[in-house]
């Protein structure tokens, strides 16, 4: 995987206008939340293939934190899909899934067909070895500092001596304003989706975000281009899915 620094061709988005995108996405491309997601679990499986486990997953163990929203889900993508390449993958879920979003709670379900092990985490959760946890808590969604299961899930994978690779933003991070709550994931590298979020360029944020890579979801140029975003963003990824910001 060809990964390219480019970080000076890329524009930021605000909170508000990534929640456009998803808005514009579903409603005025037609474009379904499931397959948004799908897109999101790949790339992020191909990354932690590449870059954590040195091109093969067989026999590795892979931790993946999942959280009740889209976030989640893109995590419970992430992990069908290194499962059936070889890792030795289990879901640690910061809610029952009774408590899951539809779209999230459908990943799930295929995972159990599969029989990956899944635990319900407790407010102090004792995460086995591993040679990699995958952060997919809490997106852009984020309101104020975690809490519960998500926040012992949080304080476990920075205590644990693997590598973690989030989803989006590490959880516990605030797009918006780059304010790093207590408890925040401390990432080794960070896999951000369309375009990176403002927030994460303050240097509060970098130190939780790792190395920064942008992820092609498969976002229309035309949806950037018109009101209310009004962006200049040319083909990113015309050379390759993923791109390193820093």
């Amino acid at each position: 995987m060809g990964l390219v620094n480019q970080e000076s061709d890329i524009p930021y988005l605000s909170t508000g206008q990534m929640r456009e995108v998803d808005r514009a996405m579903i409603e005025d491309y037609g474009v379904l939340l499931i397959q948004m997601m799908e897109n999101a679990g790949r790339e992020l499986a191909h990354l932690a293939r590449s870059r954590f486990l040195e091109g093969d997953p067989r026999r590795r163990k892979v931790l993946v934190l999942a959280g009740t929203g889209g976030n989640g889900g893109g995590g419970l993508v992430c992990a069908r899909r290194l499962d059936n390449w070889g890792a030795e993958v289990s879901v640690w879920l910061s809610a029952s899934p009774s408590q899951l979003a539809e779209t999230p709670r459908h990943q799930l379900t295929i995972l159990e067909h599969m029989e990956v092990p899944i635990e319900i985490a407790g407010d102090e959760p004792d995460l086995p070895s591993a040679d990699l946890i995958v952060d997919a808590l809490i997106g852009y969604s984020l309101s104020g500092a975690p809490r519960g299961p998500s926040a012992g899930l949080i304080r476990a994978a920075n205590a644990h001596t693997a590598p973690v690779l989030a989803l989006d933003v590490p959880s516990g991070v605030d797009t918006a304003t780059g304010a790093v709550y207590d408890p925040a994931i401390m990432a080794e590298a960070t896999l951000t989706l369309a375009l990176p979020k403002q927030g994460l360029q303050h240097d509060a944020a970098k130190k939780q975000v790792g190395e920064l890579y942008l992820a092609d979801i498969s976002i229309p140029l035309g949806l950037y281009s018109h009101p209310p975003l009004g962006l200049d963003v040319g083909p990113l990824f015309a050379r390759d899915d993923i791109l390193r910001v820093w």
